[in-house]
C-alpha cells in the first residue's frame, strides 16, 4: 500500500485519537514502543536490553514497564541464572492490547481516501 505523508499523518492522528478516547489505558509513545518490542520482536527482553534497544536509560524503560505492569500489559521476573537482569514477560492482556492496536491501525488504514 503506497501512502503519502498527509495519509501517514493522518493514519496516525486517527489511531491516536481513537486511543484517547478509548476507555483503555493511554500509553505514551515511549510505552507503545516498549510494548511493541516485546510483542513483535522475540524474548527474551530484559530492562538492560530494552534500554540499551531504545538508547535510554534503565530507570527510562523502569517507568514505563511500572505502567504497563499496572494495566496488566507485562509482568517481570528475576532472571534467575543472572539475578542483575529483570526479564520482561508478555501477558495475554497485553497481547489483546497489542492485537486490538492492530486491528484499529488496519480499520482506520482502510477509511483512508484512496
Amino acid at each position: 500500500m503506497e501512502m503519502r505523508p498527509s495519509q501517514a499523518l493522518k493514519l496516525w492522528h486517527d489511531v491516536m485519537l481513537d486511543q484517547v478516547r478509548d476507555d483503555e489505558i493511554d500509553l505514551t509513545v515511549r510505552q507503545t514502543t516498549i510494548l511493541l518490542t516485546i510483542y513483535l520482536e522475540p524474548p527474551p527482553h530484559t530492562v538492560r536490553g530494552l534500554a540499551a534497544k531504545l538508547n535510554v536509560t534503565k530507570p527510562a524503560i523502569t517507568r514505563a514497564l511500572d505502567t504497563m505492569g499496572r494495566a496488566g500489559f507485562v509482568s517481570r521476573k528475576r532472571d534467575e541464572a543472572d539475578r542483575r537482569n529483570v526479564i520482561v514477560q508478555r501477558t495475554v492482556a497485553g497481547a489483546l492490547f497489542v492485537q486490538r492496536l492492530g486491528d484499529l491501525i488496519v480499520g482506520k488504514a482502510q477509511e483512508l481516501p484512496r
